[in-house]
């Protein structure tokens, strides 16, 4: 029976956003980054032996509310590659089938390279210990190995907030540590334009000049806050955060825009919503159109409120809620 090892990661949303790159070629960042780890938006990988020759990937089929991404070749050659980089570092021979899967759409804003990449860094070395090729590794060893395949996929192997500057990622604990989460799904295409390039994209812009300057200060702002459990400026440095990250892609050369016109509607209400009850979720986008809202646990009431709201203004929009509120709408 063939030797067949399996893993999962989560995906995860940064409040302070990893944007530009030092080094591209080995995915280091140009500012820390401060992620929250969403643990029902996950990615599955499995690694099975082959006698064929060279390793490939395949689409993970027949795992409940798992499916399969369209890979194109390029991005078939990009999880090969991560996969024999690590095979190279944990001492791992032969060939193997590499499936894998999200229970999300990919390439649309969620951070499926993050999870993905993150999944086959942990089933790499759950192989190599199947085969007793390494002992006892880290999270914050795997952090190093998985940045290599994609950057914030680093972050991916942690469960709560995570800090990556440089090498990997580390825990960080807060008070402000059980937090909800809803995504608000309003286009779950392929993005035209892939995170990898965006990095390139906005060092071309005027406002990229001090940019790590900014995500440093807003960062030290933001730990303050969670440390001070002040949910109020964690929401204000947040959205200063991923709006100053969408204005660098739409003042970039050429621009380009992943928002549309309910991603800056929904932003609009949530800071409506917050200037009329002096409470509400932190906001935030990635590289996509896609909107996240985090949420204390006592905030399921007024969540039901603004969701209502939403879905009332916007029918076609689907909510992907972390388990604690799934049943509760």
């Amino acid at each position: 029976m063939n030797l067949v090892v399996q893993a999962t990661a989560p995906s995860n949303i940064a409040l302070i956003k990893y944007m530009g790159k030092t080094s591209h070629s080995e995915n280091r960042p140009s500012n820390a980054s401060l992620s929250w780890s969403l643990k029902h938006l996950t990615s599955m990988v499995q690694v099975e032996f082959t006698s064929d020759k060279g390793d490939k990937w395949e689409p993970l089929r027949l795992e409940e509310g798992y499916h399969a991404p369209s890979l194109s070749k390029k991005g078939q050659q990009r999880f090969l590659s991560h996969f024999q980089f690590l095979k190279k570092k944990m001492g791992i021979s032969g060939s193997y089938i590499v499936r894998s899967g999200n229970n999300f759409p990919s390439d649309c804003g969620v951070a499926s390279s993050a999870s993905s990449f993150a999944a086959l860094t942990k089933a790499a070395w759950a192989l190599a210990k199947e085969k007793q090729l390494s002992g006892i590794m880290t999270r914050e060893e795997l952090s190093c190995l998985s940045r290599h395949g994609s950057g914030s996929s680093c972050r991916s192997l942690f469960t709560g907030w995570a800090r990556w500057e440089n090498e990997g990622a580390k825990e960080c604990l807060y008070p402000l540590q059980t937090l909800e989460h809803t995504l608000i799904l309003l286009d779950d295409k392929k993005k035209d334009i892939s995170s990898s390039e965006a990095h390139k994209r906005v060092t071309t812009s005027l406002k990229f000049k001090g940019r790590t300057k900014r995500a440093t200060e807003r960062l030290a702002h933001l730990e303050e806050a969670l440390q001070n459990s002040d949910w109020k400026q964690v929401y204000k440095t947040s959205l200063e955060e991923f709006e100053d990250m969408h204005e660098l892609f739409e003042t970039s050369n050429p621009p380009f825009s992943y928002r549309n016109q309910q991603s800056r509607d929904i932003t609009r209400w949530v800071e409506e919503f917050w200037k009329l009850h002096e409470d509400g979720p932190v906001i935030t986008m990635d590289a996509g159109a896609n909107v996240h809202l985090l949420w204390r646990q006592d905030q399921l009431s007024i969540a039901r409120q603004l969701l209502s709201e939403v879905t009332d203004r916007c029918p076609e929009v689907r909510l992907l809620q972390s388990p604690g509120w799934k049943d509760s709408f």
